[in-house]
């Protein structure tokens, strides 16, 4: 197609098209739109998904049915999970199955978890993975993944191989690189080195940022046109480009939403989950991410389509964006094809419609205004609703349907008595139309599919604060997970441990395993840090049992009062009461080790286990050494709370055990 008709067929997708005042027609005679590839959530992309695993049954499965169990909840048709590197993402670290060049293990962190139990309720979901971030030594020491395209791609690969050979978990498509550059050559070795491998059913999406300059080079460079199957893109704002439209690739908003899953929240997933395909032809939405499972107070908290950050209480919560998925994916699956007669609505909203080409139609309709659907990300122009009576004309496949099952969500930002998901009695067909009358921030699905149910458990328990008397010796674990409860590890991984040449009491401990700096997606701390706790103690004693690895440079501590991670870890400020090899200690108020309150000899060395309590009372600090009294000090511009905190001074081995909090 010339691009003059190209951009005219644009303008024309991009209009209020097919309506006739307040009629609009539902028609297949003139052919069908694009394909439907389905909804999805993200897990990871820093460790979103953390507090998940620490849940008790009955209650972890309760979540997960809500997530992916079809005809029930968001009955979710992708997973899309974050490859582990070993580097902080935004909330956290996730491990990756290769810390080093010939370490290989594929039962680390909880994503391989996460997929299967997502495919044993779906087991037609599609699973997707991307890197954040890639261990040091992908880089041989640069920040850099490209420079050894080959170590790259089979570090990928390998993880696609690991999820068959030992999860029975088939990868439907892998990305590049996070929101960062692609490198044209290493897609095409991406590609050559999956088919080597006998993956060539597995696709690849480009590049998970912006829509240029990949759109560019993919029309420029045929071999990388051929390696390339879908076009992600992030937060596009609904939009797409002419030069994506081009390539006649699957366009996907490959990461959207992120945005705070109250009612608001839930109006803009409704908003771009239609307008993704009236604006911009993306056949399918990624939420970013799937669960707000991770401390509130890290960065971006509740930004998942529910929330189940309380594996100490059970509490978890199934927020309005639950529902608002359900009105797509319960009434569609991957495979449907949007009809070419879709579009927005004379006085606002927009409405989509899909079929299966067997005969069933769905229609979605959203009516949600300005203020009431704002996401986090990018800015929204000004628009207007109100409200409206609408009759749609079913012609072509669909002239003989009798009725429709109608399902519809009210936002109600007056009264506060929102109604989400609600089954209404079918609307009848007369001569072929049917008429509804629409009120603002409304959500409605009509459709021929009969199976839809809004879902539910009992309720779960009451919410409650994390514990102010806890202790963990790790002696106790999930054999499923590497990571101890509760821990969010920063900068750095902290797993399980088993030390055989230890036969006294240290043989379960928690160790911090990464000894090299990642190829990093934002700025890790130069010291390793995993936090926990509830974010608002104050006055805490933090005592753990703490072995140095590496001598003569090594060093531990223990915090309290960390008053940041995610992105910001490495401008931390909180007490943290560190012991170094060479027989020193110090006590400072940021994670750098820069403003020194206190400092001395200490005696500790590596290779011999030494007890460290931390005590903050008020205004006043006090530390011991295998219960002695160290130091004490007065403290000086520090957080006035935060989390409790473990971790190394920097990126080296060192063991944790004995670890208890006691908080007023």
């Amino acid at each position: 197609m010339m691009l003059s008709s190209l951009v005219v067929v644009y303008v024309m997708f991009m209009c209020f098209h097919f309506s006739l005042g307040d009629n609009y027609v539902l028609d297949d005679k003139s052919g069908l739109g694009r394909t439907f590839d389905g909804i999805g959530g993200l897990s990871g992309g820093g460790a979103t998904s953390r507090l998940l695993v620490n849940y008790a049954e009955p209650y972890r499965s309760q979540i997960l049915d809500y997530l992916f169990k079809p005809n029930f909840g968001a009955s979710l048709h992708i997973l899309k999970v974050e490859i582990g590197g070993d580097a902080q993402t935004t909330d956290g670290t996730e491990p990756s199955h290769m810390h080093y060049e010939n370490d290989e293990n594929y039962f680390r962190g909880y994503e391989w978890w996460l997929m299967r139990e997502a495919k044993k309720r779906n087991p037609n979901i599609t699973l997707i993975g991307l890197p954040w971030a890639f261990p040091g030594w992908v880089g041989h020491g640069k920040n850099w993944p490209y420079d050894f395209p080959d170590i790259t791609a089979y570090y990928v690969v390998s993880w696609v191989i690991g999820a068959k050979q030992y999860h029975n978990l088939d990868i439907d498509y892998i990305g590049i690189w996070n929101e960062r550059n692609f490198d044209g050559k290493y897609i095409k070795l991406l590609r050559y080195t999956l088919d080597k491998y006998g993956l060539d059913k597995v696709k690849i999406i480009a590049s998970d940022n912006l829509w240029e300059p990949i759109t560019f080079y993919v029309l420029q460079d045929g071999e990388l046109s051929d390696a390339v199957d879908v076009l992600g893109a992030h937060y596009p704002g609904t939009t797409t480009v002419i030069d994506a439209l081009k390539t006649e690739k699957k366009l996907w908003s490959s990461e959207d939403y992120s945005t705070f899953n109250d009612e608001v929240g839930g109006g803009c997933w409704a908003r771009i989950l239609n307008q993704n395909y009236v604006n911009g032809r993306m056949t399918a939405t990624i939420s970013w991410n799937l669960v707000a499972s991770y401390y509130e107070s890290l960065p971006f908290g509740r930004d998942g389509l529910m929330t189940a950050e309380e594996p100490w209480s059970g509490n978890y919560v199934v927020e309005s964006p639950i529902w608002i998925t359900a009105h797509t994916t319960q009434f569609t699956q991957p495979g449907w094809t949007y009809l070419q007669t879709v579009g927005h609505l004379k006085n606002g909203g927009s409405y989509v419609a899909l079929t299966d080409r067997n005969g069933n139609l769905t229609v979605v309709i959203e009516t949600m205004t300005h203020d009431h659907s704002v996401c986090i990300r990018p800015p929204l122009l000004p628009f207007e609703v109100t409200p409206q009576n609408v009759t749609f004309y079913l012609k072509g496949s669909f002239a003989s349907v009798s009725q429709l099952q109608l399902w519809k969500s009210r936002f109600d930002f007056k009264t506060k008595k929102p109604v989400f998901f609600q089954k209404l009695d079918p609307v009848k067909i007369s001569d072929g139309s049917f008429t509804l009358s629409l009120d603002v921030d409304e959500v409605y699905t009509l459709s021929t599919i009969t199976t839809a149910q809004r879902g539910a458990h009992p309720d779960p328990p009451p919410s409650a604060p994390f514990p102010k008397l806890y202790k963990d010796d790790f002696n106790v674990r999930n054999p499923q997970f590497t990571e101890a409860p509760d821990f969010a590890d920063q900068t750095g991984v902290f797993e399980y441990f088993i030390n055989l040449t230890d036969p006294g009491p240290h043989v379960f401990t928690l160790r911090q395993v990464v000894t090299q700096r990642p190829i990093t997606w934002v700025t890790d701390a130069d010291q390793t840090i995993s936090v926990i706790g509830d974010y608002s103690w104050q006055n805490i004693t933090v005592t753990c049992d703490v072995f140095i690895e590496t001598a003569k440079t090594g060093g531990v501590f223990i915090a309290a009062r960390v008053d940041k991670g995610g992105g910001n870890v490495r401008n931390s400020k909180g007490i943290f009461f560190w012991v170094f090899a060479d027989g020193t200690y110090k006590v400072t108020s940021d994670i750098k080790g820069e403003t020194v309150l206190v400092k001395g000899k200490s005696g500790p060395s590596s290779d011999i286990w030494y007890t460290l309590s931390l005590t903050i009372k008020g205004d006043s600090t006090s530390g011991m050494l295998n219960g002695s009294p160290l130091w004490k000090s007065g403290m000086v511009s520090v957080p006035k709370n935060g989390w409790a905190a473990v971790g190394t001074s920097s990126f080296e081995l060192a063991q944790f055990d004995n670890f208890s909090i006691e908080a007023e």
